[in-house]
């Protein structure tokens, strides 16, 4: 429809548009379809974005990742520790058991310096050992969490007290099984998650060690 003039009429208008809101139309147009490339652009990109990213964790070679630490040799740094008057347990094992751990702290918060060392099994179970040098009663008890003994058992010639929790199943954590035995100065607490075989292994090793 037109008017006398020949002129479109806008049907939403009545009547023919003017120049400026003709101008005016054409503009919110081409704003649109500036808008709309401009998101469409933005999606093409994170999903090239995306794909990159995916291809990259594909052919990336990745360590191992059931290796959690890497091999401590804590012989050796039990050696360099040096720490005068106290030998610090450092047990020969077995081949199969390695170290994730080895450190020496010189007065905790309980006020007692203590040497620590993390056991790997052979069949992949933990066994902390830690040793307090002039131990108190409040350092053992707080290496256990407060728990009451279940026990005692001698091993190669040394008496240990056992502190049994593996009733408790998962809720023990790495205290599912401990051992405790005083040589001289220092208090040895042995806790883990490991068999007993691994354990009397263990604490055999240390007996030996601050028996020579």
């Amino acid at each position: 429809m037109t008017d006398p003039d020949g002129r479109p009429i806008v049907a939403e208008l009545g009547r023919p548009e003017t120049a400026e809101e003709t101008w005016a139309r054409k503009d919110a147009a081409r704003t649109a379809r500036r808008q709309h490339q401009t998101a469409f652009n933005l999606v093409i990109a994170l999903i090239a974005s995306l794909g990159i990213v995916l291809f990259l964790v594909a052919v990336v070679v990745r360590p191992d990742t059931t290796v959690v630490d890497r091999a401590v040799d804590y012989r050796q740094v039990a050696s360099q520790a040096k720490v005068p008057g106290v030998t610090l347990a450092a047990p020969v094992l077995p081949d199969g058991y390695s170290s994730n751990r080895a450190d020496f702290k010189d007065k905790t918060s309980d006020g007692v310096s203590v040497w620590t060392v993390g056991l790997i099994t052979p069949d992949k179970q933990y066994i902390g050992l830690q040793q307090g040098i002039k131990a108190n009663d409040t350092w053992v008890s707080n290496q256990l969490d407060q728990h009451a003994a279940t026990g005692t058992r001698t091993i190669a010639g040394t008496k240990w007290t056992v502190y049994d929790r593996r009733a408790e199943g998962d809720d023990a954590g790495n205290q599912a099984y401990s051992l405790v035995s005083t040589f001289g100065t220092s208090t040895v607490v042995l806790s883990g998650t490991a068999n007993g075989s691994s354990f009397r292994t263990v604490a055999t090793a240390v007996s030996k060690q601050f028996a020579s």
